[in-house]
């Protein structure tokens, strides 16, 4: 079986904690390898945004690809100008496809852009689309707190055609397929619920003595984690606000912290005027939280494990998440999450097992969990090892198989197609 795995927007092998570079990033990287692992090939197709960087890259294993096909300017584009691009794109997935004598069974698009993609592709190679959302326009149309933040009306129109055209979505939660049947009406019967996975290998818990030196922190200081894009819909400006509450009542004294950010840029990096990061910063001096708050800027995978695993809690305060993919790898390294109680993360996060999920936009109930799991060790500890054990069901070799099966059953319903 040959795969065409499409990420238009985003590199899987990108940097994360940029703009446009999370979750979903990591879960096209980690499914094509595992996919790989199993004896499937895939080519992952994405617009080329740095022209220093090989249009091929052999860095998923098996033999699959990253191809970075021109579309436009060879540089980072906003989301609003990449839909002008589109066509192009899916002629350098064509070109390559006819060079390479390469012939796709099934397409797994990735976001809404890279589905409009896929059904172009469709109609050449006739080959059924698999697609994923990852997040929905409605969703974060609901959220928005200013206009800048709304999703244009061209990205609905372009779910609602997905949902009608492509052969299967596959939903991250149950959370979203009642999403997509409420908001979208979208006909379930082509919606397969399928979480997302973790890499074991990589996130596991590491001694947290060990992970503090790694880092650079000493053993006795306790450590806050956030880790993510910053943006509004992250809910990082509520985060501080209970920092500052603590401060305020004198809970911090009791319990003192820092709280690391990963993600963005570096303090001390220019900040771009106007940007979200920018406006945090400016509330973290508003807050006087400048000597607790810390931006470390981008960080690769492969250090992020000795950061969950030094962090006493990893907090999630997002307005909302579609998965929440954070967490699960913070919970597979055996650190308790404290996390909105929204979309994935209501059905990821085990309120009073793995951790603690409060209403959106609360402060004080954030306080409240957060002061529970700093000032009792024993019941941090013993929410660790239960997060480790819950994360352990999600393992990619689990995952993988359950999107194989879903691959051939797809696959099998076209061939039995009049």
């Amino acid at each position: 079986m040959r795969i065409a795995m499409l990420s238009y927007h985003t590199c899987p092998l990108a940097t994360l904690g940029g703009k446009d570079t999370g979750g979903m990033n990591v879960y096209v990287r980690d499914l094509s390898h595992q996919l790989g692992a199993e004896g499937i090939r895939v080519d992952v197709f994405t617009r080329s945004q740095d022209e220093h960087v090989p249009h091929v890259l052999h860095e998923l294993g098996f033999g699959n690809r990253v191809v970075h096909v021109p579309a436009g300017p060879e540089i980072p584009l906003p989301k609003e100008k990449l839909i002008n691009y589109l066509e192009q794109f899916v002629h350098g997935i064509l070109e390559f496809a006819n060079q390479k004598e390469c012939r796709y069974d099934l397409i797994h698009s990735h976001y809404w852009m890279s589905g409009i993609a896929a059904l172009e592709l469709k109609k050449i190679w006739q080959a059924p689309i698999v697609h994923m959302f990852h997040t929905l326009g409605k969703m974060k149309q609901r959220v928005a707190r200013s206009d800048e933040e709304i999703e244009g009306d061209y990205r609905i129109q372009g779910e609602n055609r997905l949902l009608k055209e492509v052969d299967c979505v596959v939903a991250a939660t149950p959370a979203e397929l009642a999403q997509l049947q409420w908001l979208y009406q979208a006909d379930v019967s082509k919606i397969q619920v399928i979480p997302p996975g973790v890499d074991l290998s990589r996130f596991y818990p590491i001694p947290m003595d060990e992970a503090k030196e790694y880092i650079g922190i000493p053993p006795c200081n306790r450590m806050l984690l956030f880790v993510g894009r910053i943006e509004p819909l992250k809910g990082l400006d509520v985060l501080f606000k209970a920092i500052a509450i603590m401060r305020e009542n004198g809970q911090w004294e009791r319990t003192p912290f820092c709280l690391a950010v990963i993600g963005g840029d570096e303090d001390g990096e220019l900040r771009t005027k106007g940007s979200e990061q920018e406006r945090l910063t400016a509330l973290r001096a508003e807050y006087r939280l400048e000597d607790l708050v810390v931006f470390l800027g981008k960080k690769s995978q492969d250090t992020l494990p000795y950061y969950y695993s030094a962090a006493e809690i990893v907090v999630v305060p997002s307005h909302y998440e579609s998965f929440g993919m954070v967490a699960l790898e913070a919970m597979a390294c055996g650190t308790p999450v404290v996390a909105s109680n929204v979309g994935g993360l209501a059905y990821l996060v085990q309120d009073g097992l793995t951790g603690f999920t409060v209403p959106v936009d609360e402060p004080q109930l954030l306080v409240d969990c957060i002061a529970k799991l700093l000032s009792d060790p024993e019941l941090r500890i013993k929410m660790g090892k239960q997060a480790a054990e819950f994360a352990k069901g999600f393992g990619w070799g689990v995952i993988a198989q359950k999107i194989i099966a879903l691959y051939r059953s797809v696959l099998a319903s076209v061939d039995k197609a009049p």
